[in-house]
């Protein structure tokens, strides 16, 4: 069988290679290293788009489609009756919390306005101090899966208290359910959201829920452009009322012009929470693992169920 993975790095990053099995580099669609044929198991460029989803239906014997990417929203629905889907759960825990807890403490320690007074070369101490402090904060985390674990757990040092939510309450874990989120969120200093994009979450943030943070709260994206309306989003940042941090839009890229470029409010970064050193070691110790488990006839771990 043939296993077709888009990065020559992960031909040794792979692990342990079953026998019989044979490892194919296939780093875009438009550049096959051979006959779809025979290709079993396929994981796609990380971040791929709609248009690889496309590809699958050329395979005529694929199994298998490992993503690289946490979020599986680009192939809920595109991929052929009876094929799984596996997304990689586990492998962007670390850098995405890492990326939240830079965010809020970028925000609330004036780090943008530091860097824009260097840039003027400006020695702009009395403008900008006393910053805030993360210490004290109460923290809401929307996604009470993996990555939110490891938030939470960079996060205790801090002082802080936390607050999970997840699509279904886990009372025994502490954890409260998305419906009560107008009741939880005027009582929080900092929303995250790490949930993953599906019909129920698509608006998720809009001008309501916006309006329930209270005055000076942060909100913070490393989830989906499409979770918040941006419509909304844009109304409620041009109050000053709250601030905003997002690794990802709607639309993304965010258009030149744009009135989210230019508020003092808003932190953006070019969806560069999961794109760190230690991406592609991480990710194909559990491309080797799940191809292990494939050819042994195992079940496949990170299976994706309801869109997620």
């Amino acid at each position: 069988m043939k296993v077709w993975i888009p990065h020559e790095q992960g031909v040794d990053l792979i692990g342990e290679v079953p026998s019989g099995v044979t490892v194919e580099v296939a780093v875009r669609p438009d550049a096959l290293p051979s006959d779809p044929a025979g290709v079993r198991f396929w994981v796609p460029p990380f971040l791929a788009q709609s248009e690889s989803a496309s590809l699958a239906a050329k395979m005529p014997d694929l199994e298998v489609v490992q993503l690289l990417s946490a979020g599986a929203e680009v192939w809920v629905g595109k991929l052929p009756e009876g094929m799984v889907l596996c997304d990689a759960r586990g492998v962007h825990d670390s850098p995405t919390a890492e990326w939240v807890m830079t965010a809020i403490l970028s925000h609330l320690r004036a780090f943008p306005a530091f860097v824009r007074a260097q840039a003027r070369g400006e020695w702009s101490y009395a403008d900008h101090t006393p910053t805030d402090e993360l210490a004290g904060k109460r923290v809401l985390i929307v996604g009470a899966g993996s990555i939110g674990a490891a938030l939470a757990a960079r996060l205790a040092p801090f002082e802080v208290s936390v607050t999970n939510v997840a699509r279904t309450a886990r009372p025994d874990e502490g954890v409260h359910a998305v419906d009560e989120l107008p009741g939880l969120l005027p009582h929080h200093d900092i929303v995250v959201l790490i949930v993953p994009l599906t019909d129920q979450t698509r608006g998720l943030v809009d001008a309501r829920f916006l309006a329930a943070m209270p005055d000076g709260a942060l909100l913070v994206n490393g989830a989906r452009g499409p979770v918040v309306d941006t419509d909304a989003l844009v109304a409620e940042l041009a109050t000053g009322r709250i601030a905003a941090a997002a690794d990802v839009t709607e639309p993304e890229p965010l258009p030149a012009g744009h009135p989210l470029w230019s508020m003092p409010n808003f932190l953006l970064t070019p969806h560069v929470g999961g794109s760190v050193r230690g991406l592609l070691p991480r990710a194909y110790r559990l491309v080797g693992e799940q191809l292990r488990r494939f050819t042994a006839g195992e079940p496949l771990i990170n299976q994706v169920r309801d869109g997620y």
